[in-house]
């Protein structure tokens, strides 16, 4: 459990700032960067996490003093510093003196140098040399009163490594976990193939596996070392830290060697770097089409990114990076649109972020990242993009301690399972193009987030594991409408628990896959969806893929809009006991349910055996959740209401994300938190293109 006095810093205030690399200016201009961050209303800047080869020049040899300008200066102005420890990209020196360390991707084929995190962290030259680069720095700057907190490392997680060691050390938890090798034989299926092992020496490397259940051991020990490393390195920290500084890292979600989950139980707080499309990408009915793997697309994924960060511990977050300017490469120059920065730094707010930080203060005039745009151009100028950063400084200093204790609200909780995503990209369900969709199931999972946005409902994701933690009861009384798609991976007593979770009261609504797989990824002997059959009154034993959208037909209470669609998937569901909501209008599939759904004790299981689409996916939202938190406002087709609570407070996020205006009236006296305005009810309040009001209402309506 984290000592509240770690988070004190960011309890009754929203940290906001950017990372800033006085390093990597062309020339020394510290004081005049701080100044200029102080006008915009800087609250933190982080420091120091990239440059290991400035800590340490030579092997042995430190300098540990040029960084103490900066976080003098930053005091001098009220700005609160995070330190980062430098140990994901290493110095040339240790690269060429143990170039053993490498990250293996193929085994025996090291990962080239040049960029960053190319390490096995679990090396111990690495660890012994990271280890005393973290102990000198940290002790150095511990006791500097401008340190508030720490950042171990940096997105950690990026490679799964093949080096031979780690190899040894995962059949060493294999021998723990199983036993013998008998078992492992049964429990993996390792007849399959003549891949039966005598001897522990006999299994292979995973280069040319082809075993799925192989692969989620994999994955799940690669993600296992890199919780262990973080771990590792925090403990380092708290040896120097002070009480009332907190340690932390930066996850990029989407890393292949990473469970969020698990590697925040070792820190105080969550931190993450979400990264979005901007311009007509950030459009409330922006169509996927990310710009990369670790972009999203949309209002929808923005959100879905910011309640992500929220499920790692269920509670408030910090944003260590997200957009200032263009991102990605050379080719990607998509700068934000006139207030679309405020739009997603309170969004992030709305949905539980106690600190905004951008990457970064100024654009690089080198590098890799020479036109990942920061908020001073290459000119070093303030310009368009400054002056709107710094009108978001304004908007979190009027705001103050307004949030302290603030909790996101939801309507619609949706469960979440890293072993089923990993499970999913080694054998995917979906295909794109005449290939497989290694991400096939963010598709599915965002297929019924997203219609919880365009619903107007607000969306809290539940990991599996913190489910797991929560009896029947409780789960049902916490999260009274529980989506459940693609849990492919899951043991008896997680079915089990989503049966009960009914049974006390709350409506489940499972997803394509959800129950398909046990805890081994292994298709279940039992009738699908296993455990769930009988309370659902629904079964099926046969499925497939869609290669074009199914137009649906409506019977029962769900009202179906003119462009409802199931896509990509089918399962086929045979009533026994269930309603059917919704069947296919197909001359085929027409035979199969498309949707169901059962009383079952004091709750409903409703089961939905297709991808929707997302007309389909908002028709469920409203139906799931008919009186959403924000029913008052009547939001208009560009406008979302935001809200969470905060004391005897909740705080109303109401955003216009369009080029063009639009209004929405009061449904009860609500207080403007930027400009003190008191608006009685009725009142219509104007929304200019891309802005955010932001109010509070004394007296909850609920």
């Amino acid at each position: 459990m984290t000592d509240p006095s770690r988070t004190d810093a960011f309890r009754s205030r929203i940290l906001f700032g950017a990372a800033y690399y006085a390093e990597y200016q062309p020339e020394p201009r510290t004081a005049e960067d701080l100044d200029l961050m102080r006008e915009a209303g800087f609250s933190v800047i982080r420091v120091g996490e990239s440059v290991w080869s400035t800590w340490e020049p030579r092997d042995g040899e430190f300098d540990l003093d040029w960084l103490q300008p900066v976080l003098d200066g930053a005091h001098e102005r009220g700005i609160s510093v995070i330190l980062g420890t430098p140990t994901y990209a290493v110095p040339p020196w240790l690269q060429r003196a143990h170039p053993e360390i490498a990250a293996e991707r193929p085994t025996g084929t090291r990962h080239p140098w040049g960029a960053r995190q190319e390490v096995d962290y679990t090396h111990p030259a690495f660890l012994f040399h990271a280890e005393r680069v973290i102990r000198r720095v940290i002790a150095r700057y511990a006791e500097h009163p401008a340190v508030i907190g720490y950042q171990v490392d940096n997105e950690p997680g990026m490679l799964l490594f093949h080096n031979r060691h780690t190899f040894v050390r995962f059949v060493e938890r294999l021998k723990d976990r199983y036993g013998d090798v008998e078992t492992l034989n049964r429990e993996w299926g390792l007849t399959y193939w003549s891949h039966r092992i005598s001897d522990w020496a006999e299994l292979w490397v995973p280069d040319g596996n082809t075993l799925p259940q192989y692969d989620l051991a994999w994955r799940r020990y690669q993600a296992e070392l890199t919780t262990e490393y973080i771990s590792w390195q925090a403990e380092i920290v708290r040896e120097y830290a002070r009480d009332d500084q907190f340690v932390t890292t930066c996850l990029a979600y989407p890393r292949p060697a990473m469970d969020d989950e698990a590697i925040t139980t070792a820190l105080d707080v969550t931190a993450g770097n979400p990264y979005y499309g901007m311009q007509d990408r950030l459009g409330f009915e922006a169509e996927r089409d990310p710009i990369s793997a670790w972009t999203t697309t949309g209002v929808w994924g923005l959100l879905r990114q910011a309640d992500r960060m929220y499920s790692s511990r269920q509670e408030r977050y910090l944003v260590t990076e997200t957009n200032a300017g263009s991102i990605s490469g050379s080719y990607h120059n998509y700068p934000p649109y006139p207030g679309q920065l405020r739009q997603a730094a309170l969004a992030l707010v709305a949905r539980g972020a106690a600190m905004v930080e951008y990457w970064h203060w100024h654009s690089l005039h080198f590098g890799t990242e020479t036109y990942w745009g920061g908020i001073l151009p290459h000119s070093q100028r303030p310009g368009r993009i400054y002056r709107e950063i710094a009108e978001i400084g304004a908007t979190l200093r009027s705001i103050g301690d307004s949030l302290e204790g603030y909790v996101p609200d939801a309507d619609v909780t949706l469960l979440f399972s890293n072993p089923s995503k990993w499970a999913m990209e080694f054998f995917p369900p979906l295909s794109e193009g005449d290939g497989p969709d290694a991400s096939s199931y963010n598709r599915i999972f965002d297929a019924f987030y997203r219609g919880v946005v365009d619903a107007g409902r607000q969306a809290r994701v539940l990991h599996d594991v913190q489910a797991l933690a929560l009896t029947a009861a409780q789960l049902a009384e916490q999260h009274p409408v529980l989506v459940v798609p693609a849990l492919y991976v899951a043991t008896d007593e997680l079915l089990g628990l989503l049966r009960d979770y009914a049974e006390a009261g709350g409506h489940l609504v499972i997803g394509p896959r959800t129950g398909y797989g046990d805890e081994e990824a292994r298709a279940r002997r039992a009738v699908a969806p296993a455990i769930l059959t009988a309370s659902a009154g629904v079964w099926y034993d046969e499925f497939s893929n869609l290669d074009h959208d199914l137009a649906l037909t409506a019977d029962g209470d769900l009202r179906l809009s003119a462009g409802a669609r199931g896509t990509a998937w089918a399962d086929g569901l045979e009533a026994d006991g269930a309603t059917v909501l919704a069947a296919y209008d197909h001359p085929e599939f027409g035979r199969f349910a498309a949707i169901t759904s059962r009383g079952s004790g004091a709750g409903r299981i409703t089961t939905v055996g297709t991808v929707p689409n997302p007309v389909l996916s908002e028709d469920l939202a409203r139906w799931l959740a008919p009186d959403p938190i924000a029913s008052g406002w009547q939001q208009p087709a560009s406008v979302t209401v935001l809200s969470g609570r905060a004391g005897a407070t909740r705080a109303w996020f109401v955003h216009n994300w369009s080029s063009h205006p639009a209004s929405v009236v009061a449904p009860a006296t609500v207080r403007d938190l930027v400009t003190g305005a008191e608006h009685a009810p009725g009142t219509t309040l104007s929304l200019e293109p891309w802005t955010c009001l932001v109010l509070a209402e004394q007296e909850p309506r609920r």
